[in-house]
């Protein structure tokens, strides 16, 4: 077989079969080349397709390794191959095998919906409060034991596990457990993490099955080893038992997921299991310029537990990193959308080349409102853009029922959201009931007695519960400003406290957007104020996200966008242009990563950020955030300090109307701002950071009767200018917003 494709280090590791081998690929190095290289190359040395085991974390990446391999050996072979996700090729196993563990061959398999349907039923049966017993957080136990190999019978004996049902107060876990494998196993299925943990616990408990497939896999080969669990890991080692031919592909710089349940010690001591395995380096980095590898490595080399490598790059040097300090987290979305435009108008990079990335999926607020309003295209990778999540579009709901009593849509979302016991069958008979009555449906649940709903006293008794709740929301809809009647909808309606009391990754992911969705009610309340609006109720609000939402459904699947994503789901991309954002104390790293082992996996979170860029990286963090209802005052990463200061660029950041935060100085192990603020830097050539961009109309006269457009309210017509108090102030008319009054000083107006 033609190896000429391969560099030295990857064609070494390709052609040792012999025994176990650890191969480290470093960042951009080629790890899935050497993996489709090194499967032809055992077929190609007349191993039978079916006796080759290629276990990987995606079907996607099953499926290209698959079509490289047809494309360089015989197609016939390749689909005898035993290739595909762990869940996949456990879920083979079993269909063959399922009568040794007392189920038979065409077991159901459990999705997520299956799952929590379940877990309710359980609730159900023991009476327990689904509040406090939330099902995610019961499904996340159940799975996190299952991958621990901790069955039903041995879970009230675990310390540790016990030690954290006390602590969150779930201490009816073990039934509940017991009981939903019990119901599992009656309705003759199985869910996701069943599929492992049976065929682990058969091969540990049946020694003829374990040296069937034993027999039957001749060579064993693992793709992203250091995103294995527990049980993953001991299913490898008995498949690959007694001879050892495994290989497994990994970079333990690039283990990001034990929040997942991955353990990256089984990366770093696999040597220590297999004394005889060689070790392969892939150091050569294909994706990017030296100053970024170079960067990458000053950063993860402050990690202790690592197995050490040296990634090096033979392309171009490259320009630094640009590091950025902004004054708020506002001026950061600004800047970066305007760093962004001057790349695709001056350079001509394809908004499909850039990618922001980001710590928390709140952070996408911020850059989907300024890409909006300089009509840049993007999309949300892995996600949905953040006034489409769920619990978004739930709070909106509330504020839209609040304002419009007749928004019957709004009534259905949120009647019985956060869980009031009103049912189905109960909203069914509310909406025939408003609908024979010719009248709104939050009439009938404020007076079902008055229009005829046939509903028990309990059941009148929650409608009427909501129905007070929303007359009291109403009444304030108008008396208090659109962030003070935010708050009071997230408190009195109780989804807040919902997602709050969720601790799954989810329900902080929710916990988040929430608190995100008030720190963008807070920024439009303040741009209102610099305009010279002294009051914004929730209605205002409500106008500008129907505008956002609306952009959102009319743009075009084909249109080139830029991604916008957490750097989790980052991992395994590359762009032209990457921008890291929010690089701030409590941010990035996380301020829950508190261990010494968890701030070493945020480390390699941002050497995962830094190595997606090919050819231009980015990074950012602002001094003041909004957040939990104040204005939080920043410090930078303590990873900023880990990269060499030879690979960065200190630059300052601002933008129209607001002044440069002063370049940040590294000094005396420590960040500091000057205190006098720095002048904008003038660029020195096309493409800089940030533009300083200056408005030329702000002192421009007008006159009644004029054309105006507005960066927010977008084209009106002018009503009057006049002089209040010895201040200048504009009346305009916004053909979608209606009459405005503002300040010329602060209007920002362009004449049209």
């Amino acid at each position: 077989m033609n190896l000429e494709g391969l560099n030295s280090s990857q064609r070494a590791a390709v052609e040792y079969n012999d025994g176990p081998q650890l191969v480290i690929a470093g960042a951009g190095s080629g790890k899935t080349r050497v993996l489709t290289y090194k499967i032809a190359y055992l077929l190609s040395q007349g191993v039978p397709a079916n006796r080759i085991l290629a276990l990987t974390f995606t079907n996607k990446a099953a499926r290209e390794m698959r079509d490289r391999i047809a494309r360089m050996v015989d197609a016939a072979d390749v689909r005898y191959l035993w290739m595909g996700t762990f869940h996949s090729i456990c879920s083979k196993i079993l269909r063959h095998e399922a009568e040794h563990i007392g189920f038979t061959r065409d077991f159901t398999i459990y999705d997520t919906q299956d799952q929590k349907s379940l877990v309710k039923q359980v609730l159900k049966l023991y009476s327990l409060d689904d509040k406090v017993y939330k099902p995610n957080t019961v499904l996340g136990r159940i799975s996190a034991a299952k991958n621990a190999l901790i069955k039903p019978s041995d879970y009230a004996r675990n310390e540790s596990v016990a030690k954290q049902d006390r602590q969150d107060r779930l201490y009816e876990m073990p039934k509940i457990y017991s009981e939903y494998q019990t119901r599992l196993r009656a309705a003759n299925a199985m869910d996701f993490d069943d599929l492992l943990m049976y065929v682990c616990l058969l091969l540990e408990k049946d020694e003829a099955t374990r040296r069937y497939y034993q027999q039957v896999f001749q060579y064993v080969l693992v793709d992203e080893y250091q995103d294995t669990n527990y049980v993953q890991y001991r299913i490898v080692s008995y498949l690959a038992e007694p001879e050892n031919r495994i290989c497994v592909v990994g970079d333990d710089a690039q283990s990001i997921y034990s929040f997942r349940g991955a353990d990256i010690r089984n990366i770093l001591h696999f040597q220590q299991g297999y004394p005889n395995a060689r070790l392969f380096k892939l150091e050569q980095n294909y994706r990017s310029t030296q100053t970024i590898v170079k960067a990458a490595n000053s950063l993860i080399h402050h990690n202790e537990n690592q197995i050490y490598k040296e990634v090096f790059s033979e392309k171009e040097p490259g320009e630094r990193i640009d590091l950025v300090g902004y004054m708020t987290d506002r001026n950061e979305g600004e800047g970066v959308a305007r760093s962004i435009q001057q790349y695709h108008a001056i350079k001509g990079v394809s908004y499909n080349d850039i990618a922001v990335l980001y710590r928390t999926n709140a952070q996408s607020r911020t850059f989907e409102n300024e890409f909006r309003k300089l009509g840049i295209a993007y999309r949300i990778y892995g996600g949905m853009s953040f006034y489409q999540r769920k619990e978004i579009k739930d709070a909106i709901a509330y504020f839209r029922l609040a304002v419009n009593p007749k928004d019957n849509e709004a009534l259905v979302r949120v009647i019985n959201y956060p869980a009031r016991g009103i049912g189905e069958t109960t909203i069914r008979k509310v909406s025939e009931c408003a609908t024979m009555q010719n009248t709104s449906m939050l009439e009938v649940v404020q007076h079902p007695v008055e229009c005829g709903l046939e509903v028990s006293k309990a059941t009148a008794s929650k409608l009427g519960a909501f129905g007070d709740l929303i007359a009291t929301l109403h009444e304030a809809a108008d008396t208090m400003n659109a962030y003070e009647f935010a708050e009071k909808v997230m408190l009195l309606s109780g989804i807040r406290t919902a997602a709050v009391m969720d601790r799954t990754p989810e329900g902080i992911d929710r916990a988040e957007n929430l608190q995100e969705l008030l720190t963008g009610i807070h920024e439009l309340i303040d741009r209102r104020t610099e305009e010279g609006i002294d009051f914004t109720p929730i209605h205002d609000f409500l106008a500008e996200v129907s505008l956002l939402t609306d952009q959102d459904q009319n743009l075009t699947d084909d249109t080139p966008r830029v991604t916008l994503m957490t750097v989790h789901a980052a991992k395994g991309l590359e762009f032209e242009v990457v921008y890291i954002v929010g690089l701030e104390e409590n941010l990035f790293p996380s301020q829950m990563c508190v261990k010494p082992s968890e701030i070493e996996e945020e480390r390699r979170l941002l050497y995962v950020a830094l190595t997606r860029a090919m050819q231009y990286c980015h990074m950012s963090y602002a001094r003041q955030r909004f957040r939990n209802g104040s204005v939080q005052f920043s410090s930078p990463s303590r990873f900023l300090r880990d990269i060499d200061r030879q690979y960065i660029a200190l630059r300052e950041g601002s933008v129209a109307g607001t002044p440069a935060t002063a370049a940040p100085r590294w000094r005396n192990n420590s960040w500091s701002t000057p205190s006098k603020p720095a002048m904008p830097s003038v660029p020195t050539k096309p493409l800089t950071h940030i533009s300083d961009i200056k408005t030329e109309t702000q002192s421009a006269e007008y006159q009644a009767g004029e054309r105006v457009r507005h960066g927010t309210f977008g084209e009106g017509t002018v009503l009057q200018v006049y002089e209040e108090n010895g201040t200048r102030r504009i009346d305009i008319l916004f053909d979608k917003f209606g009459k405005k009054a503002m300040l010329i000083q602060f209007a920002k107006l362009e004449k049209i």
